[in-house]
């Protein structure tokens, strides 16, 4: 990655800052600036939220949307472009459109639409006295997170301790994910993937002790398992083709 990249994640979810957390991470270690920007993400979570980008060295803001009424209207839009002529990033994460389209949470597909509508926009003669004193911002390279298709992977081997740690601070998400598991996995299966599962006291615990069982068979699996140079890698989509110079090994 080269050095001195301004990177701005533009998400729907918290827990996503922490998904895409090894590529923000390394990007700050290699010099340059991470941000965040989260469409929805509750008044409780966000303290956690802040906590995990903290760790992460990922400057984070909220944008305060509400669940269930993302649209396109043009007071939505200008909460995305103020952000993106704010920052004047060189690279935007945000989600992926096929995987959006996939998934049943509330609102991703909504979103999809009105980020990369916003993204568009914030490069145009659009919605300037909504957004006095900053200038339209060229369309930044785009790179999709935890895409279906991926054609790119980071190396996060150097961070992935401090991606772990980030992981941590989602007391709220863990439990959610705690209840889920439990629900759905039977017991002998559950015990295969984290044995003594049964046992941990909490929720929370039990969420957060099959997050590392998945964060750790996701970031193999794209990285060494795949016959990849990396032994932990977060995946990515491009959106484009890549311009070189001459071609790269």
């Amino acid at each position: 990655m080269p050095k001195g990249q301004k990177i701005l994640f533009l998400g729907v979810y918290g827990m996503e800052v922490v998904e895409c957390g090894g590529a923000l991470a390394k990007n700050i270690l290699n010099g340059g600036e991470s941000y965040a920007s989260i469409m929805l993400c509750r008044e409780t979570s966000q303290p956690q939220v802040k906590s995990a980008a903290e760790t992460l060295g990922v400057k984070v803001s909220f944008l305060n949307f509400e669940y269930g009424t993302v649209d396109l209207s043009k007071e939505s839009k200008v909460k995305l472009i103020k952000r993106i002529r704010e920052i004047r990033p060189d690279i935007i994460i945000t989600q992926d459109p096929e995987h959006s389209f996939h998934d049943l949470d509330p609102d991703r597909r909504p979103a999809m639409t009105l980020l990369l509508e916003s993204i568009a926009l914030a490069s145009r003669d659009y919605a300037l006295d909504e957004t006095p004193g900053l200038a339209p911002h060229p369309i930044p390279t785009i790179y999709y997170m935890t895409p279906h298709h991926p054609n790119t992977v980071i190396d996060i081997s150097q961070v992935w301790e401090k991606k772990e740690k980030a992981m941590d601070m989602l007391e709220s998400q863990m439990e959610f994910s705690g209840k889920h598991f439990d629900e759905m996995l039977d017991l002998k299966t559950v015990e295969m993937l984290y044995p003594g599962f049964s046992k941990l006291d909490s929720y929370q615990e039990k969420g957060r002790a099959m997050h590392k069982v998945l964060d750790k068979a996701v970031h193999v699996y794209h990285g060494l398992a795949t016959h990849g140079h990396f032994a932990l890698a977060e995946a990515y989509r491009r959106e484009g083709n890549f311009h070189l110079q001459e071609l790269i090994k």
